[in-house]
């Protein structure tokens, strides 16, 4: 009875220590006795004593793998310093375990040597602006090289270039010049934007000045013309007005004396005597006559 007992105490504790719970986004390889005999997937799984065993638990996540710098040589015989970062999944992890000894290594080795051949294809120039033309060609030949392993490659990116610390140098001094350069140009833009500015406020300012004087002498203009008119009428209704008053001779000699009293007056060296005046007798007899009355 106790033989029973106890044989029964170890095959609980053997069916206990031989079940597996397989989480989300894990695999489990299984052999039994030393050959591949299936692949665990998420659930409640129970190993055969003595028989099977779990060779390998793999990762279904994507992981990342950061490689150190690697030396590389252009193809104009420049060495820089690359350092990469792969991304990649499991996707077969019979392929996974059995495929290749140390996967992780495998990946790294073929990112140096894909890295290498890559940019030993171009110069340095092309090399610091071609990111993403060298990433997308790794990740197509590290995908097809890693397809036997049961690995994806989704992503490969180039973190950092470091070429020598002359070439360095000689980089920091052209991007100082091309600022240098492109503050000089938006310094003369400005300069140039100011210009026309203040050029076209002195032209409004003449144009304004040009416009007012002209207003002045077109008011000024005018002012004559009404002063000369009003002139013009004064003379035309005095004229009219000694017309109905029907002067006699003596009226008319006394008007023309005044008139040529005012233009003997002036600043004219010459006189013209009209004819009517000619005879100075008649007109000092009439002038003594007209101041006697």
């Amino acid at each position: 009875m106790l033989f029973v007992f106890i044989l029964i105490l170890i095959a609980i504790f053997l069916i206990a220590t031989h079940i597996r719970i397989v989480s989300q986004s894990q695999a489990f390889v299984i052999e039994r006795l030393g050959a591949y005999l299936t692949t665990w997937d998420v659930g409640l799984n129970v190993l055969i004593p003595f028989a099977d065993r779990i060779a390998r638990k793999v990762s279904l996540k994507e992981q990342v793998i950061d490689f150190p710098p690697q030396p590389v040589i252009t193809k104009d015989n420049v060495t820089m310093q690359i350092d990469s970062v792969v991304y990649f999944q499991i996707t077969d992890p019979k392929l996974y375990a059995y495929g290749v000894e140390n996967p992780l290594n495998a990946i790294e080795n073929l990112t140096a040597t894909t890295l290498r051949n890559l940019i030993g294809e171009l110069e340095l120039d092309s090399t610091l602006t071609s990111r993403d033309t060298i990433n997308t060609k790794m990740r197509a030949i590290l995908d097809e090289a890693t397809d036997p392993w049961g690995i994806k490659i989704n992503r490969v990116e180039l973190k950092n270039i470091i070429p020598p610390a002359e070439i360095q140098d000689a980089m920091e001094k052209q991007m100082k010049a091309e600022r240098e350069r492109r503050e000089s140009i938006l310094r003369a833009e400005g300069q140039k934007t100011a210009a026309i500015l203040v050029a076209e406020g002195e032209k409004e300012s003449t144009i304004l000045r040009a416009e007012a004087r002209k207003e002045a002498a077109i008011r000024e203009a005018e002012g004559e013309a009404e002063a000369i008119l009003s002139v013009q009428k004064a003379n035309a209704e005095a004229i009219k007005l000694l017309k109905e008053a029907s002067p006699d001779r003596n009226v008319l000699a006394l008007k023309s004396m005044e008139a040529f009293e005012k233009v003997a007056n002036g600043q004219a060296t010459k006189i013209i005597i009209p004819s009517e005046l000619q005879n100075i007798v008649t007109l000092s007899e009439l002038f003594h006559e007209s101041k006697n009355k």
